[in-house]
C-alpha cells in the first residue's frame, strides 16, 4: 500500500494556526525582516510522533513562527527481532514529505533532525534514515538517551527563568524517559530510562483490556526501572519540577479538577485520572473532550509511568514546560554558530581526565589541518573531526601503551560524549583508533560509500600528522606539498629534507606498505 493509504496527510497538525495541510504555500511566505537566511529549524523524529519547529533568529533571539507535529507511532512498528516494519516507515515517510517542503529554501546547516529510541533501537534503521536523509538533502542524527536528555534539559531551560533554581525535568516520549536535574542551562545528572507511553501501553495494556492489575502491573515495572537513580536523584534535590513534551501536556490538561483556576500535576490529581481512564473499560473507549484519539490509545502507559516517577522520587507539583528536544536542538544550533559548542567542552573534559599530552596533540592538529587544506575536504565538518581526532589521538595511552589506538577507539565509541550524535562518535572514534598500524577496514564496512572515502581520507591525514610529529619537536615538521586523488597520495619535501631525517622516511615507507594492503598508493620525495 501507499504511504498516503498508510497514514493519511490529514492527521498532520500545526499547533499556532492549524491550517489544511493541503493549503501549505509551496513557497513559505514569510516578511521581507524574515528571510530563508534567518531561519533554524529542527526535526524530532520520536517513537511516538515526529515533530517540526521552525524558528526566525532575530538580534540573537530565536522566535517560533511555525509548529508542524503528526502522531507516526514508530515504536509500534518496531518488533521483538528490532526490525522496523515497512507501514511505520512508510508513515514515517509520508510525514517528512511535508516538513520537507516546510523547510525548503532553510539553509541545511540551520536545520537539525534527530532520531530517539525507536531509531536507537531498530537494527535495520538505515533503510529508513537513508531515504529520509535524500528527501530531507540533511543529516538524520540518531543521538543516544543521554544527549536526548541533554537537549531536552536545554529546550526546557530557555523556557524558564533564568533564577538559578535547581531543576527537575521529567519527559515521557514514546520509547524512552529522560529524567534531568539542572541548575541554569547546565544539567547536573542525565538519564534515560527504557519506558514509554507506547511501549508501556503495548506491554502492560497489550489486550486494551484497563483493569487496576494492569495499572499495577505497568507502574511497578515503572519503579523497577526508576531504582537506580532513586537514591542519586532524592539526595540532589530540586525547589522546582517540571515535564515537557505531549505525554505529559495531555495529563496535565486531563488533571484540572479545580474549578477555580489551573493547577500542577500532582500525585493526587494523577490517582483521580487513573480512577476515570479505568470507567472506560478498554484503551479504545478512552474519551475526553481536550484528548485526541491517537494520544488517548498511549494514555495508560504514559499515566502509569508518571505515578511511578511521582511516588519514586516524591514529587510534589509537577509544571508543564512548552520547551522540549526540539527546541533545545534550536538552541544548540544558534550556540554552534556563536562558537558555544558543548562537543569543545567534551573533548577537553577527555583530554583532562585521560592525561592527554595537550602541546603534542596541539602539533598533531596543527599539521593535520595544514594537511587536510591541500585536499578536497576542507569544509568546517571535516575540520572540527580531524581536529577533535587529534587532540584525542593519544586516548589509549592511559591504558596501555601497546595497541593504544584500539584503547583509545573503544573509549571514545564507548563513552557518554555530549553533544555528538551517535555518527559523529563513530566517526571520531574510528580516526583514533586507525591513527596508527593497520588501517580498522571492518569499521569503515558500516559506514556508506561516500562517507568511507571522506573517512578514509581524514584517517591518512591524520596518520600523516601523526607520523611527521613523532620526534615531537615541532620545528622539525616541514612544510609538505600533497596532492590527494582517490586512489594514491602523494607528499613532497623540501629538497634534502628526507635524506636529513631517515626515521621518518623509514616510517613513511612502512606506512606505504598499510596503505598498499588496502589497494592505496603513497608516493614521497
Amino acid at each position: 500500500p501507499s504511504a498516503d493509504a498508510l497514514y493519511p496527510r490529514e492527521c498532520l497538525t500545526m499547533q499556532d494556526s492549524q491550517p489544511s495541510p493541503s493549503t501549505l504555500p509551496a513557497t513559505p511566505q514569510v516578511a521581507e525582516n524574515d528571510s530563508l537566511s534567518n531561519q533554524y529549524a529542527a526535526i524530532d523524529l520520536g517513537s511516538n510522533s515526529f515533530h517540526l519547529i521552525v524558528a526566525r533568529l532575530v538580534q540573537d533571539e530565536l522566535q517560533p513562527i511555525d509548529r508542524l507535529g503528526e502522531k507516526v507511532q514508530m515504536a509500534k512498528g518496531l518488533d521483538a527481532y528490532h526490525q522496523l516494519d515497512q507501514a511505520a516507515q512508510a508513515r514515517g515517510m509520508a510525514c517528512l514529505e511535508l516538513f520537507a517542503q516546510r523547510i525548503a529554501g532553510i539553509p541545511r546547516e540551520q536545520v537539525r533532525v534527530v532520531g530517539t529510541n525507536t531509531l536507537r533501537a531498530a537494527y535495520n534503521r538505515m533503510t529508513f534514515i537513508e531515504p529520509a536523509e535524500t528527501l530531507l538533502d540533511c543529516a538524520v542524527d540518531v543521538i543516544s538517551g543521554r544527549e536526548e536528555a541533554r537537549l531536552i534539559y536545554l529546550g526546557v531551560a530557555h523556557s524558564q527563568a533564568d533564577d538559578g533554581d535547581r531543576r527537575l525535568v521529567v519527559d515521557i516520549g514514546g520509547g524512552s524517559t529522560e529524567l534531568i536535574i539542572g541548575e541554569r542551562f547546565a544539567p547536573i545528572e542525565l538519564e534515560s530510562l527504557h519506558m514509554g507511553c507506547v511501549s508501556y501501553t503495548e506491554k502492560y495494556f497489550a489486550d486494551g483490556k484497563l483493569s487496576p492489575k494492569n495499572f499495577k502491573k505497568a507502574i511497578n515495572a515503572a519503579h523497577l526501572e526508576l531504582l537506580s537513580i532513586r537514591k542519586k536523584y532524592r539526595k540532589l534535590g530540586w525547589t522546582d519540577a517540571l515535564g515537557s513534551s505531549g505525554t505529559i501536556k495531555a495529563l496535565h490538561e486531563l488533571c484540572q479538577f479545580d474549578p477555580t483556576g489551573p493547577q500542577n500535576l500532582s500525585l493526587l490529581n494523577l490517582n483521580k485520572l487513573k480512577a476515570l481512564v479505568l470507567e472506560f473499560g478498554s484503551v479504545e473507549e478512552i474519551q475526553f473532550d481536550t484528548l485526541k484519539p491517537d494520544r488517548a490509545q498511549v494514555l495508560p502507559g504514559g499515566l502509569a509511568i508518571l505515578i511511578a516517577v511521582f511516588e519514586s522520587l516524591e514529587i510534589g507539583t509537577l509544571r508543564f514546560s512548552d520547551g522540549a528536544l526540539r527546541e533545545g536542538l534550536l538552541y544548540e544550533m544558534v550556540g554552534r554558530r556563536q562558537h558555544e559548542d558543548v562537543r569543545e567542552r567534551t573533548i577537553n573534559a577527555l583530554i583532562q581526565r585521560y592525561h592527554i599530552d595537550t602541546e603534542h596533540a596541539a602539533e598533531v592538529e596543527k599539521t593535520a589541518l595544514y594537511c587536510l587544506e591541500q585536499t578536497p575536504f576542507s569544509a568546517d565538518k571535516y575540520r572540527s573531526l580531524i581536529s577533535w581526532a587529534a587532540r584525542l589521538h593519544e586516548t589509549g595511552l592511559s591504558i596501555s601503551h601497546s595497541q593504544f589506538q584500539k584503547h583509545g577507539g573503544y573509549l571514545i565509541q564507548h563513552s557518554d560524549l555530549m553533544g555528538f550524535s551517535q555518527s559523529e562518535q563513530l566517526q571520531l572514534a574510528l580516526l583514533v583508533r586507525g591513527h596508527r598500524r593497520k588501517l580498522p577496514l571492518q569499521d569503515l564496512e558500516q559506514f556508506r560509500p561516500m562517507r568511507r572515502q571522506v573517512l578514509m581520507a581524514l584517517c591518512m591525514i591524520l596518520r600523516l600528522a601523526v607520523l611527521l610529529n613523532q620526534s615531537r619537536l615541532p620545528e622539525q615538521v616541514p612544510e609538505v606539498q600533497l596532492n590527494y586523488h582517490e586512489e594514491s597520495l602523494s607528499l613532497i619535501f623540501p629538497e634534502g629534507w628526507l635524506d636529513e631525517h631517515p626515521l621518518t622516511l623509514d616510517n613513511l615507507g612502512q606506512e606505504a606498505e598499510y596503505l598498499a594492503a588496502v589497494d592505496y598508493k603513497l608516493n614521497f620525495s
